[in-house]
C-alpha cells in the first residue's frame, strides 16, 4: 500500500494539469453546497436574533386561539380580539403594561406613483404603539403619529419609495388614505424585516381603516412586572381570558414569526439552492468519471508494466483511488473555504439588491462543513471507482501494445439494457400521467428516462455524431472530417463528456418548457374564463399588496361606458372541516363577466345564506343543488348555507362563491383582488380604458389592463422564477464546460504523436485549432440535442402530471424561440470549451510530438 501511495503522489506531481478540471468540478459543487448551508444557517440565526431583539420587551401575546389556514398558505387567519380586553389584562397581578396591537394590510405609494413592495413579503400597517418595550419597531427619526393622517414608516420602505419625513403620499388600506410621514422606524436594528413594509398609524386611524368595526385588535401585547417570568405571566393570564382566546409567551411568538419566515422564504429558497447544488454535483460526476476513465486508458501500458513487475490488481486499483482521494480531499477542503466566501459575498450582495441580509457573523455549523466535505469526497471517489477497478484489471501483456487509446464501443448489452430502461421509463411515466395521475409516479419515470439516456449514450453517440457532423465534410473539408472521426473514436468517452452538458441543458429546457406552459395556462385561463374587456388589479403576489377598494367596482359601474363591473373579494372559512378560500362577489355580475361553464341551479338566488361551488368540489363532498353545508368563519360562528348553484370552471372565480351580504357579518379587513369590467356596445377599448383609469386613479392608482395585458402581467412572476433558475443552472453548465475542456485536453495528450504527424504532412496550426474546436462543438451538439429532447419530454411529463393531479387545466407549450436560444448557448459553450485545448494542440512541437511514445 505504501508503494501505491508513493506511486500515486508521484503521478499527481508529474501530471497536475490532468486533474485540474476534476479539481474545479468538485470545488464548485462543494462550494455551492457549503455556501447554501452556511447562508441558510446564518439567515435563520439572524432572523431569530432580529425577532428576539424586536420582541424582547413583549412577555406575552393574547390572541384568538384558532386560525383557519387555506391550502398553499402557512399562516392562518385569526379572529380579532376585543380591544377592551386590555382593561381585564391590566388587572392581572404581574402585568406591568398591556396594549392592543392592530395589524392589517396597507401598501404605501411611492413618490413616483408606484406601490412600494408587494413582491411576495407582506405590506403591513398597524397602530403605532407608544410603549417602546412593546413596539417591535423603534423610532429612528422624527416623531410618533399624534393625529389622524400622520404615520411612521420603516426606513427601508421609505428609501425604496423615495419618501422622507414631511412627504405626503397615499396608503392603500385598500381604500386610499392620504398620509403624511412624520417618522422613520427600524426593526430589530435593521431598516425593515427583510422586504416587509410597515406603516404605523394612530390607534383611531388603524381601527377605522384596518378593522371591520371599532373596538377590535389583532392581539394584545403584554409586558410583565419585575420578577415575573414569561411562562408565569401566561399562567396568570389564562384563567381570566374568555373562551376562544389564548395567551402565549413572547418567546413563542418570536419563534412563530421566525418559523413563518423560514417556511415561507428560507426553506423554499435554501431547498431550491440545494436542488441545484445536487444538479451541479451530478454534472460533476460525469466530468470526474470521464477524467479518470481517460487517465486510466492513457496509462494502460504504465499499469501493465507495473503488473508485469509484480504489482497486484489491488495495488494498481488502490493507486488510482489514492489519486482520486487526494484530488477529492483537497478540492473539497478548498470548496468549503469557497462556500464560506460565497455566503459572505451573498451577505454583502443582498442589501445591494434590496433584500436586507440581517447583520451578524456568519454561522458555520459542524453539519454545514461536514456534509459538503463528505459529499464531495463520496462523489469524487464514486466517480473514480469504475476506472480504478478497470485499471486493476489491466493485463501485463498490455505493455506490449502500441497504443493506449480507449477503444470502448457501444455494446449489445448496453443497447438492450438502455432500451429496456427506456421502455420501463415510458411505461411508468405514462401511468403517472394518464392512468393514475401522480406527480411522484411521473417523477420516477422521469428519473428512469434520465438513466436510460445515460446508458444509451454510447449507443446513440456514433449515429448522432455521424448525422450532426455530416455537413462538416462539405463545409470544412478534411478538417471537418477529422473532427468528426475524432469524436467517433471513443463513443463511450463522447457520450460521457456530452452527458454532463446534456443534464444541464435538460434541466434548463425542462424549466423553460414548464414556464412557457404556465404562461400558456394563464393565457388559456384568462381567455376561457374572463369574458370582460378590462381587468383592474394591483401588481403584487404572495402576501404582498393590500388589494383593491371594495368601493372601486361600484364607482366603475356608474361610468356611462361600462356595462358590468364586478369585484372579486377574498374570504376564508372552514368547509367540511378544512380551510377554504371564498370568493366574495356579486354573483349576478360574476355570471355576466366570467364564463363559469355549465351552471346547475341559479347564481341569482344566493342571497345571504346561499353558496355556489365548482362541480369538482361538489363531487368531493357529495353535494348538489338544494343540499346544506356548514361554514365556520374566523369569528368562530358556524352557519348553514344552502348550495344554490354548481358551476364548471373555477380558475379565476375560485371554488366557492358567496355574496357580500353573507360575508359582511364575518369580515375583517375587506378588499377585492380583481375588478373585471365589460364595456357597453360601441365603446372602444381606448375610450373605455381611459374612463376606467380616471376612476382607478382616485383609489390608489391600481393597474388598468386589457385582457391580454392582464394575462401577461399575471404570468410575470414566472419570468422572475426562470431568471433565477437560469442563473443557478449556469453553475451546472460551467462544470459541464470544464468537463468538455478537460476531456479534450487529455485527448490531445493521448493523440500527441498523431497531431505531430498531421502537422508534419502539412496541416497548418489554424487547421489543427479548427479541428479540435469542431470536435468540441460536435460533442456539445450531441449533449445539447439530447438535453433538449430529454428536457422537452420531462417538461411535458411535469405539465401533464400537474394537469392530472390538479383541478386546474394545464396547457402544454413548447417555446421555439427560447429553446433555440438554449441550443445556441449549448453550441457556443462547446466552442468556448474547445478554445484552450485547441491552442495547446497548435503549440505542440512537431518533432517532439512525433517522437512521443
Amino acid at each position: 500500500m505504501n508503494a501505491s501511495v508513493r506511486l500515486s503522489v508521484s503521478s499527481l506531481r508529474a501530471h497536475k494539469r490532468r486533474f485540474a478540471g476534476t479539481f474545479l468540478a468538485v470545488f464548485l459543487g462543494v462550494a455551492f453546497l457549503a455556501g447554501t448551508l452556511v447562508m441558510g444557517d446564518t439567515l435563520r440565526a439572524s432572523f431569530d436574533t432580529m425577532f428576539g431583539n424586536a420582541t424582547s420587551g413583549t412577555d406575552a401575546v393574547v390572541r384568538s386561539a384558532d386560525a383557519i389556514t387555506t391550502p398553499g398558505e402557512s399562516e392562518g387567519v385569526r379572529e380579532p380580539v376585543a380591544a377592551d380586553l386590555v382593561d381585564s389584562v391590566e388587572q392581572v397581578p404581574g402585568v406591568a403594561a398591556a396594549v392592543p396591537d392592530i395589524q392589517g394590510a396597507g401598501q404605501l405609494v411611492g413618490k413616483d406613483g408606484d406601490p412600494v413592495g408587494g413582491a411576495g413579503p407582506p405590506t403591513l400597517a398597524g397602530n403605532w404603539i407608544t410603549d417602546p418595550d412593546l413596539n417591535s419597531y423603534e423610532l429612528a427619526e422624527g416623531r410618533a403619529p399624534e393625529k389622524s393622517g400622520e404615520v411612521v414608516v420603516n426606513r427601508g420602505a421609505a428609501e425604496r419609495g423615495d419618501l422622507k419625513i414631511g412627504d405626503t403620499t397615499v396608503l392603500r388600506t385598500p381604500d386610499p388614505v392620504q398620509v403624511t410621514i412624520v417618522g422613520l422606524a427600524t426593526f430589530g436594528g435593521e431598516d425593515g424585516m427583510a422586504q416587509v413594509t410597515y406603516t404605523g398609524m394612530t390607534r383611531a386611524d388603524a381601527e377605522k381603516y384596518l378593522t371591520a368595526r371599532p373596538g377590535q385588535a389583532s392581539s394584545i401585547l403584554v409586558r410583565a412586572g419585575p420578577g415575573v417570568s414569561e411562562q408565569e405571566l401566561v399562567d396568570r393570564l389564562t384563567p381570566v381570558l374568555p373562551g376562544g382566546v389564548e395567551a402565549i409567551t413572547g418567546q413563542e411568538s418570536a419563534e412563530e414569526n421566525t418559523e413563518m419566515i423560514s417556511s415561507q422564504f428560507l426553506s423554499i429558497f435554501t431547498t431550491l439552492l440545494l436542488v441545484f447544488s445536487g444538479i451541479a454535483l451530478l454534472v460533476a460526476t460525469f466530468s470526474i468519471h470521464n477524467t479518470f476513465a481517460i487517465v486510466v486508458a492513457q496509462r494502460t501500458r504504465e499499469n501493465a508494466l507495473l503488473r508485469a513487475l509484480g504489482a497486484s490488481r489491488r495495488q494498481v486499483t488502490a493507486s488510482t483511488l489514492v489519486e482520486a482521494t487526494v484530488v477529492a480531499v483537497t478540492a473539497s477542503l478548498a470548496g468549503l473555504a469557497g462556500g464560506i466566501g460565497i455566503a459572505a459575498a451573498l451577505q454583502a450582495l443582498f442589501p445591494a439588491i434590496g433584500f436586507p441580509f440581517p447583520e451578524g457573523d456568519l454561522v458555520i455549523s459542524l453539519l454545514s462543513m461536514l456534509l459538503p466535505l463528505a459529499v464531495g469526497i463520496v462523489v469524487c471517489l464514486g466517480s473514480a471507482l469504475l476506472p480504478a477497478v478497470r485499471a486493476g484489471h489491466t493485463a501485463p501483456l498490455a505493455a506490449l501494445r502500441e497504443t493506449s487509446v480507449d477503444h470502448s464501443d457501444a455494446s449489445r448489452l448496453r443497447a438492450v439494457l438502455g432500451s429496456g430502461l427506456a421502455a420501463v421509463a415510458v411505461a411508468v411515466t405514462l401511468t403517472g400521467v394518464f392512468a393514475t395521475p401522480s406527480i411522484w409516479l411521473a417523477a420516477t419515470g422521469a428519473v428512469l428516462a434520465l438513466v436510460s439516456f445515460v446508458v444509451l449514450g454510447p449507443v446513440a453517440s456514433s449515429t448522432a455524431v455521424r448525422i450532426l457532423g455530416g455537413p462538416l465534410d462539405r463545409l470544412r473539408g478534411v478538417t471537418g472530417g477529422l473532427a468528426r472521426r475524432n469524436a467517433l473514436r471513443s463513443p463511450k468517452r463522447t457520450a460521457a463528456t456530452a452527458s454532463a452538458l446534456m443534464i444541464g441543458v435538460a434541466v434548463v429546457s425542462l424549466f423553460t418548457v414548464f414556464g412557457a406552459s404556465l404562461k400558456a395556462t394563464m393565457d388559456q385561463t384568462v381567455s376561457r374564463s374572463f369574458a370582460g374587456d378590462i381587468a383592474v388589479s394591483t401588481p403584487s403576489f404572495g402576501a404582498g399588496g393590500s388589494g383593491l377598494s371594495p368601493r372601486l367596482a361600484g364607482a366603475v359601474q356608474n361610468l356611462p361606458e361600462v356595462d358590468t363591473a364586478v369585484g372579486l373579494g377574498r374570504g376564508v372559512a372552514e368547509v367540511d372541516g378544512k380551510g377554504r378560500a371564498l370568493t366574495v362577489t356579486d354573483p349576478i355580475a360574476l355570471d355576466r363577466t366570467f364564463d363559469l361553464g355549465k351552471v346547475d341551479g341559479s347564481l341569482r338566488d344566493l342571497g345571504a345564506d346561499g353558496i355556489a361551488l365548482t362541480r369538482s368540489e361538489a363531487d368531493k363532498q357529495n353535494l348538489t343543488t338544494g343540499d346544506k353545508t356548514q361554514l365556520t368563519f374566523t369569528d368562530g360562528k358556524m352557519e348553514t348555507f344552502t348550495v344554490r348553484a354548481v358551476y364548471g370552471q373555477s380558475e379565476i372565480a375560485g371554488d366557492y362563491v358567496i355574496t357580500r351580504a353573507a360575508w359582511s357579518p364575518h369580515r375583517t379587513q375587506d378588499a377585492d383582488t380583481l375588478v373585471a369590467v365589460s364595456f357597453k356596445g360601441g365603446v372602444s377599448m381606448d375610450a373605455g380604458k381611459a374612463a376606467v383609469q380616471r376612476v382607478a386613479d382616485q383609489y390608489g392608482n391600481p393597474e388598468v389592463q386589457s385582457r391580454d395585458e392582464y394575462a401577461q402581467s399575471a404570468a410575470g412572476g414566472i419570468d422572475m422564477m426562470l431568471t433565477l433558475i437560469y442563473a443557478l443552472l449556469a453553475l451546472a453548465v460551467l462544470i459541464a464546460l470544464l468537463g468538455i475542456a478537460n476531456t479534450l485536453t487529455l485527448a490531445i495528450h493521448e493523440r500527441t504523436r498523431e497531431l505531430g504527424l498531421l502537422r508534419a504532412v502539412g496541416q497548418t496550426r489554424p487547421q489543427l485549432r479548427a479541428m479540435v474546436r469542431w470536435e468540441s462543438i460536435l460533442v456539445a451538439a450531441f449533449g445539447t440535442v439530447g438535453g433538449l429532447t430529454l428536457g422537452a419530454f420531462l417538461g411535458w411529463v411535469l405539465v401533464k402530471a400537474s394537469d392530472g393531479a390538479s383541478d386546474s387545466a394545464f396547457a402544454f407549450a413548447l417555446p421555439p424561440l427560447q429553446l433555440t436560444v438554449v441550443a445556441l448557448v449549448g453550441l457556443t459553450a462547446g466552442a468556448l470549451a474547445g478554445l484552450r485545448p485547441a491552442r495547446r494542440a497548435a503549440r505542440l512541437d512537431i518533432l517532439r510530438a512525433i517522437a512521443t511514445e
